[in-house]
């Protein structure tokens, strides 16, 4: 079958091209490196606490064999280990001195399936800053021409927030926010009232708070709140690939998916520049096939993208496809994270709350903005949340019959949590390439991953622990506990950079359009593509590239440009 595009990935951004391109009436090839998936047997969200295997924890012996790196990850359960590779399996190499968590889900939908969906706009400072102190090439877009496709993606996924009026945060088009519980209302007072430049939001996130009817034309219907939406949804509440976008592509009758289809290269026509289509290799009979497409949308996730591109190496690109600017596999990324401060805060004790719902707070950046950094340029924000604690008392204490139910009506104080995530400036050394001898199952080189915070970063990072333990204590509160250093990099899962967009081709991979500079036909929409990382969570900007680059791709694909 001949195909106009093919798209390499299922994850976030892979979804989104696949639905854009093929209701455009492009025909589409979907290759997903990892397994199909079927909500009716894969998803645990039906599952009821007291049938899940020890008390939904993994049995160390298992953890410390199959899953020393994925089980850092707050998500990984009994109920969700399905969803991450075994390290065992899947292994890459990194410095002695500099561990980089690789958290990875090989299967269709990829991460769409269990992240954390906090959904953030960037600013226009955001685009504006590596051309402002030099740090990265420039952009070469900013936020209005990013700004519509925004709004286009946030209609469809459905993303619950506020309007709040932030020009570090630009608002969107939202369904209803949730709502705060009294807890953080008193925390938002008591900043609010202490720190004039900052301000204690609901966090936006992609869970349908009251879906729409795009969204139930597609099966979706209301969150729940529930909170276990790394289980996968089954009301379709969480935007997903499984859930939004392979439904919506589906419906054009455009689609075809290839599922265990692990991309070994993209071939590449010597004599026009063009690529011509996607070597790819069976998962599980390790035979290999060849697909062939017009145009090649490529979105494996900012680390695959890089091997694939560093792996499709030929006589005239040795260096690796698309990477005449010797970018590719730079300049790689993730947000510091892993700083996190909790304490008990004293107010509202004569209240609870409904539900558990799928978001909490969220301070959006107000260093560098409102208030100065210490040392260090760019800057952070905090997610967070406060928890009512008391009821159920915990299995060790004593007490049986009335007493023991007494004791369970009692509640407790309030405890805050507010984590730092920090903007990480790019650096050509911290960088994926392949290495020279060791190969995977598949005879893949492995990644070798080379990934070290800056001083920029760790200034940041000392900043964060003592802004989280102020906040709590100007809300009357005892910090009662906090970390004492950053998580290595990658376990903020927000990796991207790697062959970052530009102007030009000397120092960067892709252009405006999130094109190849070298190969015309060939675009990149995943955190690859990124200049810089901001410090919002980036999924909702890789689908936004990735709508504007399926609109725009097809505009040259019919219009012969390529």
């Amino acid at each position: 079958m001949d195909f106009d595009a093919i798209v390499i990935g299922s994850g976030m951004s892979g979804g989104i091209a696949a639905k854009e391109l093929c209701e455009r009436g492009l025909k589409v090839l979907m290759l997903e490196r990892g397994r199909d998936i079927d909500p009716a047997t894969d998803f645990n969200d039906s599952v009821m606490p007291w049938e899940l295997k020890n008390n939904n924890m993994v049995a160390e012996e298992e953890v410390a064999r199959d899953y020393p790196v994925q089980r850092q990850n707050h998500s990984f359960s009994e109920a969700t280990k399905h969803f991450w590779v075994k390290d065992t399996e899947h292994p890459y190499i990194t410095p002695e001195d500099a561990p980089f968590g690789w958290i990875r889900g090989d299967h269709l939908g990829g991460r769409s399936i269990m992240w954390g969906r906090q959904s953030y706009r960037m600013s226009p400072m955001d685009f504006e800053a590596n051309a402002l102190d030099g740090h990265g090439c420039d952009w070469p877009i900013r936020y209005e021409d990013l700004a519509p496709y925004y709004d286009q993606v946030e209609r469809f996924i459905g993303v619950a927030g506020a309007q709040d009026g932030l020009p570090q945060l630009p608002d969107g088009d939202f369904l209803p926010p949730f709502a705060m519980n009294d807890g953080e209302k008193f925390f938002k007072s008591a900043i609010e009232t202490g720190f004039s430049g900052r301000k204690v939001i609901i966090g936006r996130a992609a869970n349908l708070s009251v879906a729409q009817p795009h969204h139930t034309e597609l099966g979706r219907g209301d969150c729940q709140n529930r909170s276990i939406c790394e289980r996968g949804c089954s009301f379709g509440a969480m935007h997903s690939t499984l859930s939004s976008s392979l439904p919506a592509a589906r419906r054009t009758g455009n689609l075809t998916l290839v599922t265990d289809a692990i991309v070994q290269s993209i071939l590449q026509d010597p004599a026009t520049g063009k690529a011509t289509g996607v070597r790819v290799i069976d998962r599980n009979t390790k035979v290999g096939r060849t697909y062939e497409a017009r145009i090649i949308f490529l979105n494996a996730s900012t680390i695959p993208t890089a091997q694939i591109l560093l792996a499709s190496a030929n006589e005239q690109n040795p260096n690796g496809l698309a990477n005449g600017s010797d970018q590719v596999g730079r300049n790689l990324m993730d947000h510091i994270s892993g700083l996190v401060t909790g304490g008990v805060i004293p107010g509202a004790l004569d209240t609870y709350y409904k539900g558990r719902r799928p978001t909490g707070i969220y301070i959006p950046r107000f260093r560098n903005i409102s208030e100065d950094g210490d040392g260090y340029i760019r800057g952070f924000g905090f997610q967070g949340a406060a928890l009512r604690t008391g009821g159920k008392p915990p299995a060790y204490l004593p007490g049986i019959g009335p007493g023991l139910k007494e004791s369970a009506r009692q509640l407790g104080p309030w405890m805050m949590f507010v984590a730092g995530f920090g903007e990480m400036l790019p650096n050509p050394e911290n960088r994926v390439t392949l290495h020279r001898t060791k190969t995977d199952q598949w005879g893949m080189p492995l990644a070798h991953i080379a990934c070290r915070y800056g001083p920029n970063e760790i200034s940041m990072a000392s900043q964060m622990l003592s802004d989280g333990k102020a906040m709590i204590e100007a809300a009357g509160g005892t910090v009662t506990f906090q970390t004492d250093k950053a998580a290595a990099p990658g376990f903020g899962i927000h990796e991207m950079g790697t062959a970052r967009m530009g102007n030009d081709p000397k120092t960067s991979v892709l252009n405006k359009y999130n094109q190849a500079h070298q190969v015309p036909n060939l675009f990149c929409t995943d955190g690859a593509a990124m200049s810089s990382s901001a410090c919002q969570n980036p999924s909702l900007t890789y689908m936004a590239l990735a709508a504007r680059a399926a609109h725009n791709a097809t505009q040259m694909l019919r219009e012969g440009v390529i």
